[in-house]
């Protein structure tokens, strides 16, 4: 079944996964099994499961899949410095193991996934943040734009001076996408208000997504300046910026792709984390899992915007109820149209 969304597709991604279900040679509606069980097949990127962030969003979506449909599943994770050549090797490895859905996760795996994808016509694909051309793939994309412009509206009017900061991961067209929308949010919020932007790595570099030092490192400096907000996308670099806002009386930090505040690594700092922008990854993986054991695979690309709860605000800890209707009413008008969100800076 071929899927397009009504909103025009998002751009590359922090992340990329890969979902695969049949051995190379069955049929992509069947079971992956000779017994007919589910086998779904996870590449993580730089960090997986356990990062507390971009990683573990999709493992939520893994987790669900395995115990509704009693799918047999294995995941693998990309480490700092591979070649495109390990990626490739790693979504390989679980086509040939049978696995079908094969999902990766995140941008970087891209040309992986064109590559391997088209190597196996018959095992159905996952790839998150960015967009993949051969028809076997589900590409899973989101507005990540739109919901941080929400953090945006959420920092400028909890900033006591206007002084406020975004730590990147990835100096990467998806990582801008979330400074564009924060950036503008702010702005047109407060006029006044001034936004540092900062990233932790460039170009092929991707160790801005899993140095908590660097994280933590960007984000004292920018408290140092009398910033006193900060949003971080930088996958598990985060929990670092969040550890140093939490140790500045009267900071906000703002979370990104999970309920940070939920997340058990991240509790004894929940009283400092104002909101999340969470990126609802769970819900493509699981929706392309359910695809595949139904026999319907899905294909194409689906963006998850604001409209379709794909990204949203989290309200954990109640820090966002007396400016509520303002981040409301700004929702309407981006889901309405009125507000239209930039994707650069």
């Amino acid at each position: 079944m071929r899927r397009v969304s009504k909103i025009t597709a998002a751009s590359i991604a922090t992340a990329a996964l890969a979902f695969t279900a049949t051995a190379c040679g069955e049929s992509s509606t069947e079971s992956s099994g000779s017994d007919g069980t589910l086998k779904i097949g996870m590449a993580y990127d730089v960090g997986g499961r356990g990062d507390n962030s971009f990683n573990d969003s999709a493992a939520r979506g893994l987790d669900k899949a395995k115990a509704e449909f009693k799918a047999e599943t294995k995941e693998l994770t990309a480490k700092n410095g591979e070649t495109p050549a390990d990626r490739e090797s790693r979504l390989a490895s679980l086509a040939e193991g049978g696995y079908n859905p094969v999902i990766a996760v995140g941008f970087a795996y891209k040309d992986a996934v064109d590559k391997v994808a088209a190597k196996y016509p018959k095992v159905n694909f996952g790839l998150v943040d960015s967009l993949a051309e051969a028809k076997n793939v589900d590409n899973i994309v989101f507005t990540e734009e739109q919901g941080s412009y929400l953090a945006g509206v959420a920092a400028a009017l909890k900033s006591k001076d206007g002084q406020i900061g975004f730590i990147g991961g990835v100096d990467l067209p998806l990582i801008k996408k979330f400074a564009a929308g924060f950036e503008q949010g702010v702005l047109e919020t407060n006029p006044k208000a001034k936004v540092q932007i900062q990233y932790l790595s460039t170009g092929s570099d991707l160790s801005g997504f899993g140095s908590p030092d660097k994280g933590k490192a960007a984000a004292k400096g920018m408290l140092d300046k009398g910033i006193d907000v900060i949003y971080a996308a930088a996958g598990g670099s985060g929990a670092g910026a969040i550890e140093a806002v939490a140790g500045q009386k009267g900071a906000w930090a703002i979370g990104v792709d999970s309920d940070q505040a939920k997340d058990p690594a991240l509790s004894k700092y929940a009283n400092s984390i104002l909101t999340s922008v969470v990126k609802n990854v769970d819900t493509g993986v699981y929706e392309l899992a359910k695809s595949v054991k139904d026999g319907k695979p899905l294909t194409g690309t689906h963006t998850y915007s604001l409209a379709e709860n794909g990204v949203s605000l989290t309200t954990t800890g109640d820090h966002l109820t007396d400016i509520q209707a303002k981040i409301d009413e700004a929702k309407k008008k981006i889901v309405d149209g009125t507000i239209k969100v930039k994707t650069t800076t």
